[in-house]
Order: C-alpha cells, then sequence, then structure tokens
C-alpha cells in the first residue's frame, strides 16, 4: 500500500518525495501523460529500471487468438489487444562514460510531480556517479491536449562540483521486450515483437520510425526532433536502424553549467491512409511542435486546463485525501477521453495494458457521466465512437440469432473480446448503457447533433434488440430472460431488475428520439407501430419484488437463493477461492447491481424501497470489483447513512493512489476514477437528472465541511457550493438564466443572482447496515 510519507497529499499535484523501486509499477501508472491519443506510462527518462514500458495509441492493437477449453457455436475467434508502440520517452544520460541509472552511485535526491493545473510531469534528480562526479537533472514532459499527436520532454543537466563530459541519447525504440501479458503461449506469441519495420530515416537530429502490426495489419508512425542548448562544442549525429533510432549529444560543461536538449514527439496510426501519408502526418506534427516551441507548449497546456478546471474543479474542505484524490480523478478521466476523437475510451485509459486495453460499459456508465458536464465535447467523440461501430453490432446481433445491434461486452475496435460468455455475451445491458449515456449527454447538454450522427440509429437498434431479447408472458408483463446484470456473481438470470429497467429506459428514449426526427426514423425503417410496440414493453417491464421481505429483488428469485457462507469462506476475491457455479446460485454479490439500478432510476423507487435495499444488498455485497465503492457511495448518502458513504468514498478515490488492489502497475482504474466524482456531486450534492430537469438535494458528512463544485448544464457553468447548514446555486456565465429543483422546490437561478437554501440533514430510516466479514469499506483515517 502506498504510504503518504512517499506520496503526500496535496491539493493539485501528485509527488513522489523519494523514489522507491518497489512501487515503480504503480508510480509509472500514476505519473502517465495522456490527451486521449497519444498515452505515455510514467517510465524513468532512462528507461531503466522499468516495471513496464509503455506507450500506446488508442485504438492500435494487434489480434491474438481467443482460447477455449471447449468452442461452441457464437464464440468469437480473435481477440484484440493493446501494442506498445514506438518509445519515444527514453532519454539516456552518461557523465564521463558511466550510465546515470538511479541504482547505482548515489542518488541524494529524487523527486517526481503530476502537475493537475500545469498538465506536466516534472523530475528532479540529484545524483553523483560511481566515479564521484555529480549532476543535477531536470525533466519536464507533456502530452499535448493542443497537439493532439505532439508530445515533447525537456531534458536539463547540469554539472554541480567539477568538469564533466555528458553524452545524451535521444532515442525511439520499438518491439521494447516486456514481460510476458498471458500464460497462454498463443497470446503471448501474438504480442511478442507485434511491430514490424515498414520504414527508417533520420536527419542530423531526428528520426521517423513506421511500422505496421503483423496481424491487424494497422500501421503506426513515431518521429523526433532535438535541439540542444549547451555551451561550448556540441556534437549531434543520429543513426538509425529497423527498430531504433538515436540521436547522439556529446559536450563539456564546467561547474555550474548546463546543457539542455528539448525533444519533440510526434504520433499516428491509421488502417486506411499509406505510409508516405502517415509520414508526412509525423513530419508536420514535429514542425507545428517546433514552431510553437516548448515554453510556448508549456503555456497551451496551462491554458487547456484552466478552461477545463473552471467548469470541472471541486473543492472538498475538510478532507485533504479526497481533495487530492478528485482533482487527480478528473485529471485522468479528462486524459482518457480529452483528444480521443471518434476512439473509445479503454478502462485503463492509456495507463498501462490491463485488460487488454479494451473499452467495457463502464465508459458509458461511469466515464461519461463525467465527462457530460464537464468535458461534453469528448464524451460526444466517445459516443460517435461507439456508433461508427454500429454495423460490427449489428452483425453480432444476427451472429446471436437477434434483432437490431448487439454491442460488446469488451472491446478495442468493436467486435467481441470477451472469451466468456456468461459474463460477456450474456451482459446485454450494455447496449441500454450506451442508450442511456446517449440520452444523459442530450439532457446535460440540451443538443440533438449526436441523435442526428448517428445516435439515433443506435438507439434504434438497441430497442430492437431488446424487443427481440425480451417477450409479454399470459398477463401481459414484459419479461428479460437469460442475462447478466452489473454483478457477474450472478450470471444468466431472470429479470435482472437493472438489465429490465435499462432496457425500458433504452425503449422509451428511442421511441422519444423517432419522434423527434421522423424522416430520420423512417429511413431507418422505424414506423408508428414499432415505436407503439416499444412503449408498452417499457411500460410492462417486470420489477421482481418480494412481498415477504418488502426488498426487490436483484432478479428474479434472488431473495430464495442459498445465502452464502461466510464463515467458511470469505477469501477475497471471492473468484479466486470459490468455483463460479457456486456463486452462481447464491446470494453473493461482486458489484453493485441493484444499488446502481436504485441511483439510475431513482424515481421507480419510494425512500423506504431504498433504504431496505441498501440495508438488503450491503450485508451480501463484497466488493471484489472497483466499480462497486463508488455507487454504494451514492446510494448510502442517498438513505441518510452519510459517514458509510464518505468511507466508500475514500476508497472509490484511493483504488489507485493508495494502490488498494494491488495492481495500480497494470493500469489506472478510469472508472473508480470517475466514481470519485460521482461519489461526490451524485452522492453528497444529490444531483440527479430527473425528466430532464436538473436536481440537487445535498447532504454533508460530518468529515467535510464544505463542497463546492461547477458543472456544465446547456452551456452553462453552473456552481453548488454545500455547507454544513445551506447550500448556494449561482450560474457563472454572463446574462445565463438556469431552472432547477433543491429537492421539491423549483429554483430559477439567474448570472450575479445566487441563490440559498438552508440544509436540513437527513435521518436515516434504518440503522447504518452491517458489510460481510472483512469488507467494511475502508475507512478513511486508517492510512497514514
Amino acid at each position: 500500500m502506498i504510504s503518504h510519507e512517499t506520496f503526500p497529499v496535496e491539493p493539485w499535484r501528485v509527488r513522489e518525495a523519494h523514489l522507491d523501486l518497489d512501487l515503480l509499477g504503480s508510480a509509472e501508472s500514476l505519473f502517465a501523460l495522456s490527451n486521449g491519443h497519444v498515452g505515455f506510462r510514467g517510465n524513468l527518462d532512462e528507461g531503466e529500471p522499468h516495471h513496464l514500458p509503455g506507450t500506446y495509441l488508442n485504438s492500435f492493437y494487434e489480434e491474438r487468438p481467443l482460447p477455449y477449453a471447449e468452442a461452441g457455436y457464437g464464440y468469437p475467434e480473435m481477440g484484440q489487444t493493446v501494442v506498445n508502440v514506438t518509445d519515444g520517452k527514453i532519454i539516456r544520460l552518461f557523465v564521463d562514460d558511466e550510465p546515470f541509472d538511479v541504482r547505482y552511485g548515489v542518488l541524494h535526491s529524487h523527486e517526481r510531480v503530476l502537475d493537475l493545473r500545469a498538465g506536466t510531469l516534472v523530475r528532479t534528480a540529484d545524483w553523483t556517479s560511481p566515479a564521484g562526479k555529480r549532476v543535477r537533472v531536470r525533466s519536464t514532459r507533456l502530452v499535448s491536449f493542443v497537439q493532439r499527436a505532439v508530445a515533447a520532454v525537456d531534458y536539463v543537466v547540469e554539472a554541480v562540483d567539477q568538469p564533466v563530459r555528458l553524452i545524451l541519447q535521444s532515442e525511439l525504440v520499438a518491439n521494447e521486450v516486456l514481460p510476458e501479458q498471458s500464460g497462454d503461449p498463443r497470446v503471448a506469441a501474438a504480442l511478442r515483437e507485434p511491430l514490424v519495420s515498414v520504414e527508417h530515416d533520420c536527419g542530423r537530429a531526428g528520426a521517423t520510425l513506421v511500422h505496421r502490426t503483423r496481424m491487424s495489419q494497422l500501421q503506426m508512425a513515431a518521429g523526433m526532433e532535438n535541439h540542444v542548448d549547451a555551451p561550448g562544442r556540441v556534437d549531434v549525429e543520429t543513426h538509425d536502424a529497423q527498430d531504433w533510432a538515436r540521436t547522439t549529444v556529446v559536450c563539456s560543461l564546467a561547474p555550474g553549467e548546463q546543457v539542455r536538449l528539448t525533444k519533440f514527439l510526434a504520433y499516428g496510426w491509421s488502417s486506411l491512409r499509406s505510409q508516405p501519408a502517415l509520414r508526412d502526418q509525423v513530419a508536420g506534427a514535429l514542425s507545428g511542435a517546433r514552431y510553437t516551441g516548448f515554453e510556448g507548449m508549456l503555456a497551451e497546456q496551462r491554458e487547456y486546463l484552466d478552461e477545463f478546471w473552471d467548469a470541472a474543479d471541486v473543492q472538498v474542505d475538510g478532507d485533504a485525501e479526497v481533495q487530492q484524490a478528485v482533482r487527480f480523478a478528473l485529471f485522468h478521466v479528462l486524459q482518457a477521453g480529452a483528444r480521443a476523437e471518434q476512439r473509445g475510451i479503454p478502462a485503463k485509459g492509456l495507463t498501462g495494458p490491463g485488460y487488454d486495453g479494451h473499452i467495457f460499459w463502464d465508459t458509458e456508465a461511469y466515464v461519461l457521466p463525467v465527462l457530460s458536464y464537464t468535458a461534453p465535447e469528448a464524451a460526444a467523440d466517445a459516443l460517435r465512437w461507439r456508433a461508427s461501430t454500429l454495423e460490427t453490432a449489428r452483425q453480432r446481433a444476427k451472429e446471436l440469432h437477434l434483432r437490431g445491434a448487439a454491442f460488446p461486452w469488451r472491446t478495442i475496435r468493436g467486435t467481441e473480446s470477451s472469451g466468456y460468455w456468461p459474463a460477456g455475451t450474456a451482459a446485454f445491458h450494455v447496449n441500454a448503457d450506451i442508450a442511456a449515456a446517449i440520452e444523459r449527454h442530450r439532457i446535460a447538454t440540451g443538443e440533438t447533433s449526436l441523435e442526428t450522427d448517428g445516435g439515433l440509429a443506435v438507439l434504434v437498434e438497441t430497442a430492437r434488440l431488446w424487443m427481440s431479447l425480451g417477450h409479454h408472458d399470459i398477463h401481459g408483463v414484459w419479461h428479460v430472460a437469460g442475462v447478466t446484470g452489473p454483478d457477474e456473481y450472478t450470471a444468466v438470470v431472470d429479470d435482472n431488475v437493472f438489465t429490465n429497467l435499462a432496457a425500458a429506459q433504452n425503449l422509451k428514449v428511442a421511441a422519444q428520439a423517432c419522434g423527434r426526427h421522423p424522416e430520420l426514423a423512417r429511413s431507418l425503417g422505424v414506423d408508428l407501430e414499432e415505436m407503439a410496440s416499444w412503449r408498452d414493453a417499457a411500460d410492462a417491464v417486470h420489477v421482481p419484488y418480494d412481498e415477504e421481505l418488502r426488498v426487490h429483488q436483484q432478479c428474479a428469485g434472488f431473495t430464495r437463493r442459498p445465502e452464502w457462507d461466510f464463515e467458511e469462506d470469505s477469501k477475497y476475491p471471492l473468484l479466486l477461492s470459490a468455483p463460479y457455479f457456486d456463486l452462481y446460485r447464491k446470494q453473493v454479490i461482486k458489484q453493485a447491481d441493484l444499488l446502481m439500478a436504485l441511483f439510475w432510476f431513482a424515481d421507480r423507487f419510494s425512500a423506504e424501497d431504498k433504504a431496505r435495499a441498501v440495508d438488503y444488498y450491503e450485508r451480501r455485497t463484497v466488493r471484489d470489483s472497483s466499480l462497486s465503492a463508488a455507487i454504494q457511495a451514492v446510494t448510502a448518502a442517498e438513505v441518510g447513512h452519510l459517514e458509510l458513504a464518505h468511507d466508500y468514498l475514500y476508497e472509490a478515490a484511493s483504488v489507485d493512489l493508495r494502490d488498494l488492489h494491488h495492481n495500480t502497475g497494470d493500469g489506472l482504474h478510469i472508472a473508480s476514477l470517475a466514481g470519485t466524482w460521482l461519489a461526490l456531486v451524485n452522492g453528497f450534492g444529490g444531483m440527479r437528472d430527473v425528466g430532464g430537469s436538473l436536481v440537487f438535494d445535498p447532504q454533508l458528512p460530518q468529515g467535510m465541511t464544505r463542497l463546492k463544485f461547477t458543472l456544465r448544464w446547456r452551456g452553462t457553468k453552473v456552481g453548488v457550493d454545500i455547507r454544513p447548514d445551506e447550500v448556494e446555486y449561482s450560474v457563472r456565465d454572463h446574462g445565463s438564466t438556469v431552472e432547477l429543483r433543491h429537492g421539491v422546490e423549483n429554483l430559477r437561478i439567474t448570472e450575479g443572482s445566487p441563490v440559498r437554501r438552508p440544509l436540513v440533514r437527513r435521518e436515516p430510516l434504518l440503522p447504518s447496515p452491517q458489510q460481510p466479514p472483512g469488507r467494511a469499506p475502508l475507512h478513511r483515517r486508517s492510512l497514514g
């Protein structure tokens, strides 16, 4: 677990006070830089030591066979795995022929700082070589939000107390040696040296390498340009080969003198464009970077982030750790999607190879709700990417003997890459999650352009999918059988509440959207009769309820299943110690499922329903998924268990900053990071969009003295400032007016005229529930 001593709590920075090689993998993920198109892990500049080198291009992947002990009809045959592309971060330093390596010599000090306002990773080191030559090194790294294809490193070396001869090697390296990412030899073979050289060339101080993947046949190009500023004589030369290029700089420094190497990098990839086009794209991007200059890129980066934070910052008084965590979370959520531009947002962003670089339902369910209210253009681009894969989803539905479109459970470019169908193919709710994200974006922005730009077709085809999955019984009640909801420990069930309600919403939203765009709907073959059938099914949807226990059932019959024996088996995560057949048939829950329904469809449940559901399902949810804590925070806050909600918030916020699951080294948990915002804004802020209206019902736990946030609502910045005794609503844009609801009271907020309302603490209807043994949430004061 990462301690506060190594990573202190600071409001706008994540700082590694000293180098701990045991935490190298976690630090590489925490310090990752990305703009949604290009991603760099936070490796040391000299490349070694490392846990896992990583440079990624969004949606650049290699194909590989999916392993099955026994195949079956409809099983996907090929998977997709993100590729570590050409690494341009590397700058090696030699001090009088001795390599700067933190494992040798004397490291007097070493600090790295991720600056959340500047968008940079700054590293400083003070080192004496084994031969006694002392140098200070300062590097500043950025991946540009403004210039999508460009990254840069500014590397400065100072001689401290003796004259030194320095050699700097600025490199591009393809096909780096990586640890095995899979125990399956077929997968390992596909990912071993996945890049095939197509072209390489160099000039005096730069080079370009062009490669393609062996199986997926995607092409990518990487280029570097190096600029050197040093006193006296400087020699610069560049050499290249198929998988590497190296610019070497040689100079001598007197004590107090410095050499500065500024390295501009550019990346591009395509499945369609030619080799010359990619090469020229990289050359053009490098020209743009050179024109801007490094100081200009720093200014661009700061201006971009200033605008983002002005509309997205969350201020938390009284809890310094959550304050740092929510800004860290927002920064990485932005990095994951800012310039993805009609490519997906992977579960790890571009911070590591975890989950093979795949996109899951949590993009639409966790990440896009945050982006829709803070960076709506990025959310729209991610949804346009989904729309661009619609034809593939149609083909998958046909393969499954269904109508409409079946979007994949896990994917990179739109084809299903899950080899385990109970938790993959059967989790059809991903289709309704996508539809919900499209509708949420329309409500949050007030724009319908996304619907006309592919969104309506997605809504129509997912509605058709639900009509072929669901059925009316003899009483006219509409059911969905044989599906898996968000809880992966309760697979292939009938009438999962979240899935049923999400499907019903999908059907209603599709009908409404067709009404807004009648001509486009007709072009998709939708008529009045089909729209009426969607509405009828949605109105008749079955929501299982146990009358005796007076609690909603997660799925039909769930409350009558055998209980899990926690005294006998409570070794977490259970999936590593218990057979799935046993998990599937008992009342044990991997992650929030029925609680997710309480959050998404809050107006479908009474206050008493919510209180009893939280009480019942808290006792059975083991949180073997990082997706759970944030939703449990939201629902606990809604029913008045504010301190429990605060602890769940802390756990969601700390997953990566404290490496709670011991796997941060594989990449960050972007959905859990997004969940930090959900827990604060939807949980304690009580924010919902109900019937197209913006609603707040705030409460503060004892550990917070203030919660202040801004979000974008239909083109206007809305400010919410919550204190223990009152809440203030304001509008930030000149001449703007916003209508919202505080509890049950309708308010009209005008720029320059904030409205204040008293905050009345709600008492919970039931005592705070117990969790399964050993699964109480991490207490926010338990780390130090």
